[in-house]
């Protein structure tokens, strides 16, 4: 088992990316601690994860909240004596556009996404240099290249590359590995709980995800990514386009990201 023994926290981990890591890190052999907002299904996933023979430990916590962050780290620590890597997945989109989109929205999303990453990865810090682990953003190609109507999730995103990118000079002569990931369009739950202009949910997805890659997928390429201790990952063809796209003909790629956005089911350019 390529990860026996080791502690592995995720944070947003009742879904999508963070469940799907929980899972797999989980059957090579990791203790996996995770946390999320909803009582209900914390306990569903930890049970799930049980049944699947994985040693699992639930902590309730927001990631956009600092005592929780703090909390999350050290019953972590008390639980399992430490921790190895800790994977940032905990997120929230939104989808409206700047002019019309309250600022609370603006602010939640920066709390959870980025904030939420700062503080779990300062309380989480400390331990992880004496294992000598790994600390995993789960960013975005929103944090290589901004999209309409995403102003704050792109903004959340950018943050937290360059927060990444700082952190992991500071750490490359402790033995910490730093890896930061940009999973692409996911088949996830993320899109149906984005936040519209004035914070309620999105619904209904506008893409169709039948055409995205697993979140089990992107979890494999984590995992792989992790044991290589990779500095960087952008998944997908269309991920690596957009990437190129935008450092070498910006202006083209913003014709491009504008008319797929006026495409959209209930597209906000409508």
């Amino acid at each position: 088992m390529k990860f026996k023994d080791q502690v592995v926290l995720i944070t947003g981990a009742t879904s999508g990316i963070g469940e799907a890591c929980a899972e797999i890190f989980g059957k090579e052999g990791a203790k996996i601690a995770i946390t999320g907002r909803n009582p209900e299904k914390l306990k569903n996933t930890e049970q799930k994860l049980k049944e699947s023979g994985i040693q699992v430990y639930s902590i309730l916590a927001d990631a956009a909240k600092e005592e929780d962050n703090r909390h999350m780290a050290e019953e972590t620590i008390k639980h399992f004596g430490g921790i190895d890597i800790l994977i940032n997945n905990a997120g929230i989109s939104m989808r409206a556009l700047f002019e019309d989109l309250d600022m609370d929205v603006f602010r939640k999303v920066m709390d959870t996404n980025f904030y939420g990453t700062v503080y779990a990865t300062k309380y989480c810090l400390p331990s992880i240099l004496k294992s000598k682990g790994s600390i995993i953003g789960i960013s975005s190609i929103n944090g290589y290249r901004g999209t309409p109507a995403r102003t704050a999730y792109t903004a959340s995103k950018y943050a937290m590359n360059g927060f990444f990118e700082s952190l992991r000079t500071e750490v490359m002569k402790k033995g910490v590995h730093v890896l930061v990931v940009a999973p692409g369009f996911t088949a996830s739950n993320i899109r149906n709980t984005a936040l519209t202009a004035d914070g309620s949910s999105q619904g209904e997805s506008p893409r169709d995800e039948a055409k995205m890659m697993t979140s089990e997928e992107v979890a494999q390429h984590i995992l792989k990514a992790t044991l290589k201790r990779k500095r960087d990952m952008v998944l997908t063809f269309q991920g690596k386009l957009a990437v190129f796209l935008n450092k070498w003909m910006p202006g083209i790629l913003d014709g491009i990201v504008y008319n797929q956005m006026a495409k959209e089911k209930d597209s906000p350019f409508k």
